[in-house]
């Protein structure tokens, strides 16, 4: 019970948060865009799977069952949300167009992806503060996952080895989509 509380106690700390505010409060530029969108706005009533990319990693075959998870959900109200970050070992060295360019080119990449953000404890940007305050863990590598509910909550993190297509974070899905 005293990991809750810590928990909590975090999140209440970060700039910009306090209590019955979501997860998603926070603006981004689209991916090789202008456009800035508020996820919380955009994605409100939605299950949101949260993704830190890379394009030259071994775990960048990723992006298929990604895509695939957001194809065979979206109706139901599960988006995906990329954000592309160069933070570990220099995986994501291009623009944010090439960037683009090789998620649609080469994995037919749809579902939205977002600006090149620093994810990494003690730099991160302030989402992926709070993601980290809620799941008590950063990004460990890319394509780390937080899963976050219609409420704007986290229900789970998965560590960057769990598959798009792993039993549990299927069944945490379709458990958050509860229809």
């Amino acid at each position: 019970m005293r990991f809750v509380p810590t928990i909590l106690l975090a999140m209440i700390a970060l700039p910009g948060w306090s209590a019955g505010t979501s997860l998603l409060d926070h603006d981004f530029r689209r991916l090789a865009s202008e456009d800035v969108v508020n996820l919380g706005e955009a994605y409100a009533g939605k299950v949101v799977l949260v993704v830190n990319t890379a394009s030259k990693c071994g775990n960048t075959p990723q992006y298929d069952g990604l895509e695939t998870l957001y194809q065979e959900y979206e109706a139901r109200g599960l988006v995906v949300l990329g954000f592309p970050s160069n933070d570990f070992f220099g995986q994501e060295p291009g623009t944010e167009a090439e960037i683009q360019s090789f998620c649609r080119l080469t994995y037919g990449v749809r579902f939205p992806m977002f600006e090149k953000v620093t994810v990494r404890e003690g730099q991160a940007h302030p989402f992926f503060d709070a993601l980290a305050a809620a799941a008590g863990t950063h990004p460990t590598w890319n394509f780390h996952k937080y899963l976050i509910g219609r409420d704007g909550g986290l229900i789970a993190e998965f560590s960057p080895r769990t598959k798009p297509y792993d039993a549990r974070l299927v069944a945490s899905i379709e458990d958050a989509l509860g229809d």
